[in-house]
């Protein structure tokens, strides 16, 4: 084979796929299309375009302005490649899942690519009352790694700072499992004491201590065919590890007072704010529960990492607090909020609007209605700007570096947020210090 074409097979073969596909060439150039990705992309199939300039609005491809490329990575490796990005459709920006994989020619050589797009429905592109919401590099990289393990059974380690949404992320993982009928149970470990640890998770029999008037199913039984998630898991005592390292290890459990052995089924995913492998350096934390639970640990960005989601954030919040209201945030609140670091991430964003929409008379946050602390920040990064002395643009540009690294830590994003290829970025960082 050493040429594909439009052909009827070639359309057919296409129309056999249900979700959106594409042939495209090693110039990015689509050289044919099934129905469903015509339909989606009102694609007329006699144009000669790019499958970036189609699904992502680019003049030139994904991985020249900050994304991966997986036309790119199959080129480089040889093999099938799986990213998620943002698509543009007739019906909005979704988020996709995209495969390809290579068709070789009789050389062996790779020639075209089959790429088909499954669209995600764990997160939304547009403003939400619930769920996850997001558009940025970083919250889109946090989506890939939510779709990868939602198919499988694995342990989930949910990492991030507090207030990050980490509980909306293992709803997430679990409505888009094999397990989405089964019950979600969410434990607060925090709010455990030692004395009701057992009880609470595993249940207890009629009379198996004072009080014990009935016989109590504990949380484990009532996840049973769904999701257990522990909810700052680095807050377990090392005495109780031992308990839920037994659980996990046997798959069994037995109620406070009971005989019985009962067999559990749940799928796991653990959450904390804490670093649990310095735990575990430090003793801690069990080294062996860390490894029960940890098969597949997943970044859950802070506010500060994702911070050009705000604005879409923020009108997810007036849909969920104020759906009555027409609710709206001028540009400059906008821009004095994303100066702020949000030590409390989206926990304390939702605190700030809730009190700024009290303050307003009106519809419409301006920055006076936000906190202090808040313009403080204002103040101070407009002061940053302001220099005693000239100095010379290489300096200049040492400085921003400094100043946008501390600022962004996820260099991929950095990188598409400063315009540069990530080996130009990592470069430029390098010489700060020099």
């Amino acid at each position: 084979m050493s040429k594909i074409e439009a052909t009827p097979f070639v359309k057919e073969l296409l129309d056999s796929h249900t979700e959106p596909s594409v042939i495209i060439d090693r110039d990015y150039i689509i050289i044919a299309a099934n129905s469903a990705y015509r339909k989606l992309h009102d694609f007329n199939p006699g144009e000669k375009k790019h499958c970036y300039e189609v699904s992502h609005h680019y003049n030139k491809p994904c991985d020249q302005e900050g994304e991966t490329c997986p036309l790119k990575l199959c080129v480089e490796n040889g093999t099938a490649q799986r990213s998620l990005h943002i698509h543009h459709t007739k019906y909005g920006a979704e988020h996709v899942d995209v495969h390809l994989s290579p068709i070789h020619n009789d050389k062996g050589e790779i020639q075209y690519f089959l790429e088909s797009m499954k669209q995600v429905k764990c997160a939304s592109t547009r403003p939400q009352a619930q769920g996850l919401v997001g558009q940025s590099i970083a919250f889109n990289n946090l989506v890939e790694m939510i779709q990868r393990v939602a198919c499988s059974d694995v342990s989930v380690l949910l990492q991030g700072e507090s207030g990050t949404g980490k509980e909306l992320v293992a709803e997430a993982i679990h409505y888009a499992s094999a397990r989405a009928r089964g019950p979600f149970v969410a434990v607060d470990c925090s709010g455990l004491s030692e004395s009701l640890f057992e009880s609470e998770l595993f249940g207890h029999e009629k009379g198996a201590f004072t009080g014990a008037n009935t016989r109590k199913i504990g949380l484990v039984e009532a996840a049973r065919g769904g999701t257990l998630f522990l909810d700052e898991t680095g807050d377990i005592p090392l005495n109780l590890q031992t308990k839920l390292l037994r659980l996990l290890e046997s798959g069994t459990f037995r109620r406070v007072g009971g005989i019985d052995t009962i067999k559990a089924d749940f799928r796991l995913i653990s959450a904390t704010h804490r670093n649990l492998r310095t735990m575990v350096d430090n003793k801690d934390f069990r080294n062996d529960l860390y490894y029960r639970i940890s098969a597949f640990p997943i970044h859950v960005p802070s506010l500060k990492e994702r911070i050009e989601d705000l604005p879409l954030l923020i009108d997810s919040l007036f849909e969920r607090y104020y759906p009555e209201l027409n609710m709206r945030i001028s540009k400059q609140a906008i821009e004095c909020l994303k100066q702020y670091n949000f030590p409390g991430n989206i926990r304390e964003l939702s605190n700030i609007i809730q009190r700024a929409t009290l303050m307003v008379d009106d519809d419409v946050i301006e920055v006076k209605h936000l906190p202090d602390e808040c313009k403080d920040i204002e103040k101070t990064e407009t002061d940053l700007a302001s220099f005693s002395d000239l100095l010379t643009l290489k300096e200049m540009e040492k400085r921003y570096l400094r100043w946008a690294a501390n600022k962004i830590s996820n260099k991929t994003e950095l990188a598409a947020r400063l315009g540069v290829s990530e080996r130009t970025l990592y470069r430029k960082l390098e010489d700060i210090d020099d």
